[in-house]
């Protein structure tokens, strides 16, 4: 060993060297593996400096930014909760107070170097050495904006070269104001309840509640002490050393002239002043806001719905989300209430514009108004009529015995139905079975029709449903149910004119790229023709003038149909104007019978059609709407001829039977049953809903508070508008005649004198100055003479001559002696168009 030192020079003589000698030799030896190391250090630097990618090569990490919801007019219903809180703000929006306290805590020469601050690494050694702690950041706020956006905080060399190359990139692309502005939005501030706030703005709104521009002196410097070390610094959990660090920072401003020194003092003892803020953890309208939430994340998927930065324009109207829960209020305000729900929707667009139950959110997150299902009891017969009219059925000259029905049917075996307090009325046309809410007509008319029919029809019209096609479906008893959304978009479609639109919930979305999603133009399909729902709604608006939802009367035209189940467990009022569909459901979350509700036991014609009337005055306000009537000649309706029908056309006696003759609506028990109601004498007068849906034993109950919902010669008149005209099977009450006057008769519209259609349409009226009609009688070619009422159709007519007479009868029984009389032909094969009798001229439509 001694040989092979002896050669390396100088080692070899080292005993002969002094101590100066020896010393110049060891420094010597480690300054030049300094340099070696130096040389190799910055050759490794080198290598990661290149090896590095360039900022054009890497994409920013997704901070993600919190999705908006707005209601109909634009104002701020809340934001879609996640982990993370941040909204990301333009450079102009960010105060110069907030600026200069960010600058002042992070970074003091950042408007002077270049991304990369080499005395500033200098000075942070130092203060850092000379209090023992870590107390300045030798990182750039450019630097730190690199490893906020593209690298991870792991502590390695390699990052750091990596970190100080994208810094100095950055400063080379953008000015100084605009990477402040990222840094300031993509910074963290701190967790709070397991939400952490990225960025400016999140932190205002945390922990002062406010937004950025209104932040004072006092507020912005906590802010900007925050990000060194945003757990430690906390104020909600550690107000001392929140308190310490704002005075480090209103220090830092002051010695940077930012601010004087009074001032800084005077800030530096003011309170902290922190408040939690409730900009992203408030929601407004709950219900409705989940539901959009869902439907979103439906759509796009959870990630980008939290984080996405999407601002979303619903259809709810605030307003009337108010007046709803007003209208609920004002019929169920008790504890010990039953809840109830309420959903509108337009029926052009589909959109939903009223979604309210009475239940509070932070009770309960069950969506009544969309998650329940419950029975809909006779809510559901608009389903029915439809599949009727339809397949052509007409409603006015189709009759069924109403009647306690006790069946052995040959598909579906016994069947038993009761009506509403055991309530019969004999042969009936359907028109009659709506208004009186009849379960027998309608469990007859459902068997003859086809539950299979039914079934096909309540997916037409829109109901969601998963039926099964048995016989207490027709009646609403059905095993699965039915939400309140549900029911107002079946009956949108009726108001719509027969187009099914899917529900809408939101307007727009629009995503921080600038584009935008639009679902302004509705989603509709046509389920029916149009003069079928004309038809339709006619019926259902005789119902709100006449029949069982008489409470539902608001001064307009509206239509619509009760519902009640057994023991009164749910009780529904649906309905609608030209532009509205609002359907109403009150019942228990958990269903019990609602037999004594402030003394009333509760169907549908009570608290719920009050709720509707309520509510719907407001939301239709001074702007009524009309509904068209149904032109006759759009429509080819006949009689209905089926195993439980008894309509009087389908009889082999009838004289006018395969000629589309009148149906008298079933013999002597109808006439005398329209004498009774004509004299004020009705059957129905017991201030009850004249129903019982689905199958069961009768039950009792009335509305206790007075309000007629089963007597249809009560009500309103024409509209709903009030008034007390007779509006029943062609009788109306035209005032009283002078005695002694015979009323005249004139035909006013009739067929053209010869045509090739086999169908005819006649108005008439009592001629003037003579004395005014109580009613008319109709007589076709040989037949017999039978109450009818203008407009008069008839069907299926044979090609010949024909002869239509008509005459008026007065109050007094005194008939025209001199019968309206036109005659015409009915041609084989088409032609053209004959001229017209004189008295044959079109009335109005």
């Amino acid at each position: 060993m001694k040989s092979l030192l002896h050669r390396i020079p100088l080692l070899g003589r080292w005993g002969e060297l002094g101590l100066v000698g020896k010393v110049s030799v060891v420094l010597g030896t480690v300054a030049l593996a300094g340099v070696a190391a130096g040389a190799a250090f910055t050759v490794y630097v080198y290598a990661m400096w290149v090896a590095a990618p360039d900022l054009a090569d890497l994409k920013q990490r997704d901070k993600g930014e919190n999705s908006t919801l707005l209601a109909d007019d634009g104002s701020r219903l809340g934001v879609v909760q996640s982990e993370t809180l941040r909204t990301e703000l333009d450079e102009e929006e960010v105060p110069q107070l907030v600026r200069d306290a960010t600058v002042a805590a992070e970074d003091r020469r950042f408007r002077e170097h270049e991304g990369i601050d080499f005395k500033g690494v200098l000075r942070a050694a130092f203060e850092n050495v000379r209090a023992g702690e870590i107390v300045e950041g030798a990182s750039t706020l450019t630097q730190q904006t690199a490893r906020n956006l593209y690298l991870t905080k792991e502590q390695t060399l390699g990052r750091k070269i990596k970190e100080a190359k994208l810094a100095s990139e950055m400063e080379n692309r953008l000015d100084k104001d605009q990477i402040l502005t990222l840094y300031l939005n993509n910074v963290p501030y701190g967790t709070v309840n397991g939400q952490s706030s990225i960025g400016i703005h999140a932190a205002a709104r945390t922990f002062f509640g406010k937004p950025v521009k209104e932040l004072m002196l006092h507020e912005a410097a906590l802010l900007a002490g925050l990000p060194r070390a945003p757990a430690l610094y906390e104020p909600f959990s550690d107000e001392e050393a929140a308190r310490e660090r704002r005075r480090q920072v209103l220090e830092a401003m002051a010695e940077t002239g930012k601010v004087s020194r009074a001032r800084a003092r005077a800030a530096a003892a003011r309170p902290l002043g922190v408040e939690r803020g409730g900009f992203y953890t408030r929601q407004e309208e709950r219900y409705f806001f989940e539901y959009v939430k869902q439907s979103l994340i439906d759509r796009y998927g959870r990630e980008r719905v939290e984080r996405g930065g999407l601002e979303v324009r619903t259809t709810v109207d605030v307003d009337r989300q108010e007046q709803a829960r007003e209208a609920i209020a004002s019929q169920l305000g008790r504890d010990d209430d039953p809840a109830a729900a309420l959903v509108s929707i337009e029926p052009q667009s589909g959109q939903i514009k009223t979604m309210v139950t009475s239940e509070r959110y932070g009770r309960t997150k069950f969506n009544l108004a969309v998650q329940s299902r419950r029975q809909p009891g006779s809510a559901f017969k608009p389903v029915v009529l439809m599949t009727a009219l339809s397949r052509g059925v007409d409603p006015d000259r189709t009759t069924y015995e109403s009647k306690r029905l006790d069946l052995d049917d040959p598909r579906y075996g016994e069947i038993e139905v009761r009506n509403f307090g055991g309530r019969y009325r004999g042969d009936i046309d359907l028109i009659r079975a709506t208004v009186k809410s009849d379960n027998a007509v309608y469990q007859q008319l459902a068997l003859d029709l086809g539950l299979d029919a039914v079934k096909e029809n309540a997916r037409r019209i829109g109901m969601s449903a998963a039926l099964e096609g048995r016989p207490a479906e027709a009646l609403g008893g059905l095993e699965r149910g039915v939400a309140p959304l549900d029911v107002s978009r079946a009956y949108a479609t009726l108001a719509g004119g027969g187009v099914r639109t899917r529900p809408q919930a939101v307007r727009s979305v629009s995503f921080p790229d600038g584009e935008k999603e639009t679902f302004d133009e509705p989603e509709g399909e046509r389920a029916y023709e149009r003069p079928v729902t004309r038809k339709a709604t006619e019926i259902l608006a005789r119902n709100v003038r006449r029949g069982t939802g008489t409470s539902a009367q608001i001064g307009c035209p509206a239509a619509g149909k009760t519902g009640t189940t057994d023991d009164f467990k749910d009780a529904w009022f649906a309905g609608y104007t030209p532009g509205l569909s609002t359907a109403v459901w009150v019942g228990y979350a958990e269903p019990k019978p609602m037999r004594d509700v402030h003394g009333v036991a509760v169907a549908g014609g009570t608290f719920p059609a009050r709720i509707w009337a309520r509510y719907m005055r407001e939301a239709v306000g001074e702007g009524c709407e009309r509904f068209e009537p149904p032109d006759e000649d759009e429509l080819s309706l006949e009689p209905y001829c089926a195993r439980y029908a008894t309509t009087p056309s389908c009889r082999a006696d009838d004289p006018e039977a395969g000629s589309g003759g009148e149906d008298e609506g079933g013999g002597e028990q109808r006439r005398r049953e329209r004498r009774e109601e004509r004299d004020g004498g009705g059957k129905d007068r017991s201030g009850g809903e004249a129903e019982r849906d689905g199958a069961g034993a009768p039950g009792g109950g009335s509305d206790r508070d007075g309000k007629s919902g089963g007597d249809e010669t009560s009500g309103g008149g024409q509209d709903g508008r009030g008034g007390g005209r007779k509006d029943d099977g062609g009788e109306r009450d035209g005032g009283q005649s002078r005695a002694g006057n015979r009323p005249g008769t004139r035909i006013e519209s009739s067929p053209s004198q010869r045509t090739s259609k086999r169908t005819a349409r006649f108005r008439f009226s009592a001629s003037s100055g003579s004395g005014s009609a109580v009613r008319f009688e109709c007589r076709l070619d040989e037949g017999s003479y039978r109450s009818c009422q203008s407009p008069r159709r008839y069907t299926g007519l044979a090609r010949g001559s024909h002869v239509f007479r008509v005459r008026a009868i007065g109050s007094g029984g005194r008939r025209d002696r001199s019968p309206a009389t036109y005659r015409w032909t009915i041609r084989s094969g088409g032609g053209g168009l004959a001229p017209r009798d004189p008295v044959g001229a079109r009335g109005r439509r």
